[in-house]
């Protein structure tokens, strides 16, 4: 078979003058010449849009791009100018929902400046003890803990195409904590209360977004293990690495396998692995990205609640935001005690940073471009 073969090979080299042992021929005279081979043409690299975007803006444009910024009106006007800045989002809060569903339509239509690259418009529309909207009267975290794990997708299902239909398209709603007891201020947000029966329901929830909304799953690395409330202070334990793997890294894991597009890092201390605040850690960070695989938008709890820690260090936002994206949030995000100025000033104090070396613009562009993929994508969603 293997000579066959071979002499198969040979005689369609012969055929095509390429094989040295063939018979010599005489050659003919043609007098048309031969046309020439052409060069064939390289096929030219895809280029990514949302890098190709990011590449044409200035260091401000690529810093206003990974604010989320915030002000209490619900006034279309005033909207419309503060995002006229180029901020990448805005998160409605309870001072931006008007009386009637059609009228927050109109918040969000003014909150999205350019329709072909809207802002990241988000929510905190967990249900229950968290809504913003009045009109959400599906399953709360609380009923869907002691329910079967299916309700969990058909609630958040219900609960994305309200988000959605109200003309956001990022909800942060997805707690996946794992509480202690039910005496934790997140007891009643949480969507499980072991790791297993939140994992599963977490997953379940990030599911029934999908295609809806941009699900964000929060507050990593979890609040389970660190008493206290993060609105007050900066909970913190003693739980080493190894621990939080095998228990309150389940939820995480799971939601981020469910395909979630932002995980938020939440404002507590997990002392043996990082002195610092979780969403303020580089080695958090790079716990999220190489052992749980997130390659989505990294994004901040309210960078506010840390200026009203009562650590003065924390005390300035501006400063909190820099420090945030060295660590390695893409988007950083500011509510309480946001004014028309806030934003603004997160910006300047991005570009000293850059300016200065404090943050790369490697480090910058990365964040750009890691939210304007997103944005582009829920864009093409329409």
């Amino acid at each position: 078979m293997l000579r066959t073969r071979r002499v198969a090979v040979a005689a369609v080299l012969c055929v095509l003058g390429l094989l040295g042992g063939c018979a010599a021929q005489t050659p003919v005279s043609d007098p048309t010449p031969s046309p020439r081979t052409a060069t064939p043409t390289p096929t030219p690299t895809p280029v990514d849009p949302a890098v190709a975007a990011v590449a044409e803006m200035s260091t401000a444009e690529q810093a206003a791009s990974v604010v989320m910024g915030h002000i209490p009106t619900t006034d279309p006007t005033a909207l419309a100018e503060y995002m006229a800045a180029g901020y990448g989002g805005f998160i409605l809060m309870g001072a931006n929902i008007p009386a009637t569903q059609d009228e927050l339509r109109g918040v969000t239509r003014a909150l999205a400046t350019d329709a072909a690259l809207p802002p990241l418009i988000a929510i905190d529309q967990e249900g229950g003890v968290v809504s913003r909207l009045p009109w959400d009267d599906f399953a709360s975290p609380r009923e869907l803990q002691s329910l079967p794990v299916a309700d969990t997708r058909t609630a958040f299902e219900q609960r994305a195409a309200l988000v959605a239909d109200i003309g956001a398209n990022v909800n942060f709603g997805i707690v996946a904590d794992v509480p202690v007891d039910s005496s934790s201020f997140i007891s009643s947000r949480a969507l499980g209360t072991d790791p297993d029966s939140a994992a599963d329901r977490v997953a379940a929830a990030v599911m029934g977004e999908k295609g809806e909304v941009a699900s964000t799953i929060k507050h990593f690395p979890g609040h389970g293990a660190a008493p206290g409330d993060s609105h007050h202070g900066i909970p913190s334990t003693a739980l080493t690495l190894a621990q939080w793997r095998s228990a309150d890294a389940l939820p995480f894991e799971a939601g981020i396998d469910a395909g979630a597009e932002l995980l938020m890092f939440g404002h507590l201390a997990y002392t043996s692995v990082d002195a610092a605040p979780a969403s303020l850690s580089s080695r958090w960070h790079e716990i999220a990205r190489a052992d749980l695989g997130f390659d989505g938008v990294m994004v901040t709890d309210d960078l506010g609640m840390l200026s009203a820690s009562g650590v003065e260090a924390y005390r300035d936002p501006a400063a909190n935001a820099v420090t945030a994206l060295v660590a390695g949030n893409d988007l950083v995000l500011m509510v309480a005690g946001s004014t028309a100025d806030t934003a603004p000033q997160m910006v300047e104090a991005i570009v000293r940073a850059v300016d200065d070396g404090t943050l790369s613009p490697e480090r910058l562009r990365d964040a750009a471009e890691r939210v304007m993929a997103l944005r582009l994508a829920l864009a093409e969603r329409g």
